[in-house]
């Protein structure tokens, strides 16, 4: 019997792809990815605000913006840490995908402390200016997190994991009649 074939039992790779729960989005169409939009696109501006505050006549509103949007995106990373659990809770211990989800969920967790220590730091600088710590930590962030969303990548795209059945898919690839 094939993978296409449909089985009573479910198979480790046939529970990665079905929700855990309800509230992770619909078969096929996870929350979490959505929700990883927030804090990578929050930390990416703070960090393009950074360079242009050095460069800045006035840091001020540039420094002032960084820090809101790392916080913005500390926000959205607890709220996708939520459902990224709970897609997480569903991948079969002992497998590769589960290993893969561990170091995905190790490095975010990192990335968000990183962040958290950014932002203290630089709400202990002076707010007119651009913290230089807080801008290396940025880098350090963004690299790690680009790491991280390797990982994710190759949960979906090379396990499957929240993407449909291959029964599925391959709806799509019939021709229309």
């Amino acid at each position: 019997m094939d993978d296409l074939t449909p089985q009573t039992e479910p198979t480790p790779q046939m529970r990665a792809k079905r929700p855990a729960n309800p509230l992770a989005g619909p078969y096929g169409h996870p929350i979490h990815p959505l929700l990883v939009t927030v804090p990578i696109g929050a930390w990416v501006a703070s960090f393009v605000f950074d360079i242009i505050g050095f460069v800045a006549d006035d840091p001020t509103p540039y420094a002032v913006a960084s820090r809101v949007l790392i916080l913005i995106g500390l926000i959205g990373a607890a709220l996708a840490a939520v459902f990224g659990l709970i897609d997480a809770s569903h991948i079969t211990h002992g497998t590769r995908a589960r290993r893969t989800v561990m170091i995905h969920l190790s490095v975010n967790l990192a990335v968000t402390a990183l962040f958290l220590v950014n932002l203290l730091i630089r709400w202990l600088t002076e707010p007119e200016r651009i913290s230089v710590i807080g801008f290396i930590l940025t880098i350090v962030g963004l690299v790690a997190l680009s790491f991280s969303g390797w990982l994710g990548g190759k949960m979906v795209y090379r396990y499957g994991v929240r993407v449909a059945d291959e029964a599925t898919q391959r709806e799509g690839f019939v021709p229309d009649r």
